[in-house]
C-alpha cells in the first residue's frame, strides 16, 4: 500500500480538458451542500444533508481525514466544484472500485465520464491496477451508461446485495480489465 500512497499522493491534482480532480477541503463546503441537499442527486449515494454544518463535517471525516483516492470534480472556467470520484484501492487484488456524485444541475455533460476517464488513466497507467469495477442500484440506470460509456462490461447483478436508506438494492456491477483499457 504504501506504493500506492505514494503514488495517489503525487496524484492528487489531475487535469481534465473542462475539470480539474483535486482534494475536497472544507472550503467547498457550500458548492457540496448545494447537491448533498437534494433528495434527487443522492438518492442512490447516501443520506441527504440537513445542513451545511453536516455537510462540513463530512468532508472533514470522509474526505479530509484520508484524502488518498478522493477528488473534487472541479469545473475549470468557474472553480466551481459540482461532485466528487474515488478510486477506492483493493490492494490485494491490484483492482480499484470507482464511485462518483454529481450535481444534478450538470447532469448530462459528459463531465462525471471526464473524470472517469482521468480515473481510468490514474488506475491502469500510473498505479499499474489489473481491473477497475463500478456498481450502481438497477433503479439507477443512468449510472450504468456512464460505466458503459467508460468501456466496462456488464458482469452480473447481484439480487437484494445490501439495505439502502430501509430497501434492499439489487447492485449492478461492471468492469474494465487493464488489457482492455489499453487496447
Amino acid at each position: 500500500m504504501e506504493e500506492y500512497s505514494y503514488l495517489l499522493s503525487c496524484h492528487n491534482h489531475l487535469d481534465g480538458k473542462r475539470i480539474l480532480l483535486r482534494p475536497v477541503v472544507l472550503s467547498d463546503a457550500e458548492d457540496m451542500f448545494e447537491y448533498a441537499s437534494d433528495e434527487e442527486t443522492v438518492r442512490f449515494v447516501f443520506e441527504k444533508h440537513q445542513d451545511i454544518a453536516e455537510t462540513r463535517k463530512n468532508i472533514a471525516v470522509h474526505f479530509m481525514k484520508e484524502p488518498l483516492g478522493k477528488y473534487g470534480i472541479v469545473l475549470k472556467e468557474t472553480e466551481k466544484m459540482i461532485g466528487t470520484i474515488d478510486l477506492r484501492l483493493k490492494e490485494e487484488k491490484n483492482s480499484a472500485e470507482i464511485g462518483y456524485t454529481l450535481n444534478k444541475a450538470y447532469w448530462g455533460n459528459g463531465y462525471i465520464t471526464e473524470a472517469g476517464k482521468i480515473i481510468l488513466e490514474l488506475g491502469f497507467e500510473t498505479l499499474g491496477l489489473e481491473r477497475i469495477f463500478a456498481c450502481h442500484d438497477s433503479e439507477n440506470p443512468m449510472s450504468g451508461k456512464v460505466m458503459k460509456r467508460l468501456g466496462m462490461t456488464y458482469e452480473g447483478t447481484l439480487r437484494k446485495n445490501r439495505i439502502h436508506k430501509k430497501r434492499y438494492i439489487d447492485d449492478v456491477h461492471y468492469s474494465i480489465l487493464k488489457q482492455d483499457y489499453l487496447s
